[in-house]
């Protein structure tokens, strides 16, 4: 008797059998990953520090040149999770471990480079390498739309299917760099969120475009992948910058990525726990300031 399907008939599931279909083991990785960076509402404070390699020792003051004074700080007034790169992560383990989530960032340039080449981001470090770290994501920079936006493109295509192999999270920081524009520009800003997108991001970190409704559009653009705001320059006016914020959670963000305008804060601690009442509480940006006080 032949066991062959007939071609006509319907398929059947495995849930009509009484099985059901498990899903791989990577999948689980990155969801249990994902938990440890973004919070139970979904959203997520990350702060930045790989500022030692984008900026050098100069943008920090005394008392975050030192990578365990600032972490220690920010650790202790509940961010969800710091980008540190390889080094900054071995040398602050212990403060962090088992506390909040790691994102080791694995690609970078240098200041010293000439002009021309700030364009290109290089390799900082590998998926392994963030694995052997106990890492909850890996992040790397994509400049679109600069000359060198194809070596960029295939090197987070190629970590990003390593990512895949050790169910590890992905964050594209997606930073367009067009000539003869300002790239903060709504049109461009939602491209290279589409980018990202596109190229199998898991998160997205990338610029502020000015309002609300502007940042909605990249929100939409990033086909529902989590979307954070960069932090940027600091600003020296800590309410606009809070403010920021709340525009961005209001068109729907997931939350932001914020270096400076916490480690060259004079009270450090109290602003990251400002932006954290803003993203997770929804405290209005007078509110949080009045934290600074």
């Amino acid at each position: 008797m032949s066991t062959k399907r007939d071609a006509n008939q319907p398929s059947v599931s495995y849930d009509e059998i009484g099985f059901h279909a498990l899903p791989p083991s990577s999948l689980i990785g990155k969801q249990l990953r994902l938990e440890r960076i973004f919070a139970k509402d979904s959203r997520s404070v990350i702060f930045a520090m790989d500022h030692g390699v984008e900026r050098g020792p100069s943008v920090f003051p005394d008392s975050a040149l030192n990578p365990e004074d600032i972490i220690s700080k920010v650790v202790e007034a509940g961010v969800d999770a710091a980008m540190l790169t390889k080094g900054s992560a071995k040398a602050t383990h212990h403060i962090w471990r088992n506390k909040i989530g790691l994102v080791m960032k694995i690609s970078g340039k240098s200041e010293l480079r000439s002009k021309e080449n700030q364009l290109l981001q290089s390799p900082l470090g590998a998926v392994e390498e963030a694995v052997a770290l106990g890492a909850d994501a890996v992040a790397a920079t994509v400049y679109w739309g600069s000359k060198y936006e194809d070596v960029m493109m295939g090197r987070f295509l190629s970590t990003s299917r390593e990512c895949e192999k050790f169910g590890m999270p992905i964050l594209q920081l997606a930073y367009p760099r067009v000539e003869g524009k300002t790239n903060k520009e709504v049109e461009i800003v939602s491209y290279a969120a589409r980018l990202a997108f596109e190229t199998g991001a898991d998160a997205i970190k990338t610029y502020y475009t000015g309002d609300t409704k502007s940042f909605s559009k990249v929100v939409s653009s990033a086909g529902g992948v989590p979307v954070l705001m960069s932090g940027g320059e600091a600003s020296d006016e800590p309410l606009k910058f809070l403010n920021e914020i709340a525009s961005v959670m209001a068109a729907g963000a997931r939350g932001v990525v914020v270096g400076r305008n916490v480690f060259q804060n004079k009270n450090p601690s109290a602003m990251a726990r400002a932006v954290i009442k803003v993203v997770h509480d929804e405290w209005s940006p007078e509110k949080a300031q009045s934290l600074l006080k």
